[in-house]
């Protein structure tokens, strides 16, 4: 499953990532009539989640769609790789805000092996772009065509390669991509086998793990019998100080454990009020944008803009500038304009 896990996350990485065009083409008011219909059509998209539960899911769907809109007018208008670059960015980012989203609704070890695993394939899909940019600028010659590799290195060393030519491995990334996100469909199958041959996978390594525990626990019983008939009151004592090792290891364990846990606890503080500070020194460097009016709040990192702007596009500078501070792992905003 982990190979699989870790073909997936390549191939979702490179899936936003297009070849260079042979030539580049610009068509100015083309590019803004289409990025002007893509943004109302947005706005409308965003109104309709008010009256959603999930209002924070629809809305980040809706940042995905819009994403995607504009790649398409990037790549039918303004193919220059700089346009081109920035569009995968954008949407390799709104597919990680709203892989980030559904995670929230988890818990425990679920949640975070649900928020390793988003960034994750954010990580990858980000150096895949940046790989694609450097080989475009590096490559010379007179047919001008750009080497189709792939450098990309996922967190924790997750992505080696984008070449996933497993047949099982290229449906389950064709089946995440009809539903519309691939990395949200990463992140909720990361651990279901997709494919009746991975379920067959699956059966085959628990029974081997199966055997493997029970021949391990067999060969311990005769082990243990054997020391008790042989030993007597040596290996009663034995056990004995053991067991009283074992305690004293156990209360100083619990006892680092609760230090550590109140440094956390300490430092996260410390942490999300230095993220208030930047955010607002941030903001009031901005000529545009009204810091006083603008109420920050961070929590565990999440950053929150309340309050009243003058503009949208205030507004979107704002969390712009708290999602460039360091710690900021997501921005929340409920700010209305006047």
């Amino acid at each position: 499953m982990n190979r699989l896990l870790a073909t997936l996350l390549a191939s979702v990485a490179g899936a936003t990532i297009v070849a260079a065009p042979a030539f580049a083409q610009s068509d100015a008011a083309g590019y803004r009539a289409a990025m002007q219909k893509i943004e109302k059509e947005h706005d409308v998209a965003k109104d309709k989640c008010d009256a959603l539960t999930k209002e924070d899911v629809c809305e980040e769907q809706a940042d995905v769609a819009r994403a995607k809109a504009e790649l398409a007018a990037a790549q039918k208008y303004d193919n220059t790789p700089d346009r081109l670059n920035a569009a995968h960015r954008k949407l390799a980012e709104a597919e990680y805000e709203l892989a980030e989203e559904k995670c929230d609704a988890m818990k425990g070890n679920q949640k975070d092996s649900c928020m390793n695993t988003a960034k994750s394939v954010r990580t990858a899909a980000l150096a895949e772009i940046d790989g694609k940019r450097d080989t475009r600028a590096s490559t010379t010659g007179g047919s001008g065509s750009t080497a189709a590799t792939a450098g990309a290195a996922g967190s924790a060393g997750l992505v080696a390669s984008t070449d996933t030519k497993d047949p099982v491995k290229s449906a389950a990334v064709e089946k995440c991509e009809e539903k519309g996100n691939k990395t949200a469909c990463l992140v909720e199958n990361k651990d279901k086998p997709d494919t009746a041959l991975e379920r067959a996978g699956e059966k085959t390594r628990n029974a081997i793990a199966g055997a493997v525990d029970k021949t391990k626990e067999a060969g311990r019983n005769v082990a243990d019998k054997t020391r008790e008939l042989t030993a007597g009151a040596a290996a009663t004592t034995e056990r004995a100080a053991e067991n009283a090792g074992d305690k004293t290891r156990a209360t100083a364990s619990n006892a680092a454990d609760k230090t550590e846990n109140a440094r956390s606890r300490t430092a996260s503080n410390m942490s999300d009020a230095a993220i208030t500070a930047k955010v607002k020194a941030g903001l009031a460097a901005e000529k545009d944008t009204s810091a006083l009016a603008v109420k920050v709040e961070t929590e565990k990192g999440v950053v929150m803009l309340s309050g009243f702007v003058d503009s949208k596009a205030e507004a979107e500078r704002a969390e712009k500038v708290a999602k460039g501070v360091d710690g900021v792992t997501r921005v929340k905003s409920t700010l209305k304009v006047k």
